[in-house]
């Protein structure tokens, strides 16, 4: 392993030779850039759980959710909670997702197989958070001419 790979030394800039095919960009408009996205806003969407693959599609919609969702057991109980880990096996019934409770403690394992209905509940914390959203609340803070504007976030709640 050579310094570099270990974190011992910077990697170097290698500039383009100036006999080379390799084209480099003259300006940030030449550069490819990778267009953004918008979030789904999931707040309040309960959807259909019809098929095994309808399960696992919003089992996975939930997981990368930052908020609160609602799962109902097939028993008729309910928990709501963040879903942090989701265990994916070949069969429903080996499959599993965990909640962290709101209030703490134990955090339960729920078989897909359990799940006859899921509800995205809570608010998803990092929605309208991106980093564009705050450069224009920064740029509008600013122009009003208000003084001390940090750069440290807001709170969340």
């Amino acid at each position: 392993m050579s310094g570099r790979e270990a974190g011992r030394e910077p990697a170097l800039p290698h500039p383009v030779p100036p006999n080379s095919n390799i084209a480099s960009p003259q300006s940030n408009d030449e550069l490819e850039v990778v267009p953004g996205f918008e979030r789904e806003n999931l707040q309040g969407w309960i959807p259909q759980l019809a098929t095994e693959a309808d399960i696992r599609a919003v089992i996975e919609k939930a997981f990368d959710y930052r908020g609160d969702i609602t799962v109902t057991r097939k028993d008729g109980s309910q928990i709501t909670g963040y879903l942090f880990d989701r265990r994916i096996s070949s069969s429903l019934d080996n499959s599993v997702i965990r909640i962290m409770l709101p209030t703490g403690g134990q955090c339960p394992a729920i078989p897909y197989s359990d799940i006859s209905s899921l509800a995205f509940t809570g608010r998803d914390t990092a929605a309208g958070k991106s980093y564009e959203a705050w450069v224009r609340k920064y740029w509008e803070k600013r122009q009003k001419g208000e003084k001390n504007i940090s750069i440290e976030p807001e709170a969340l709640e």
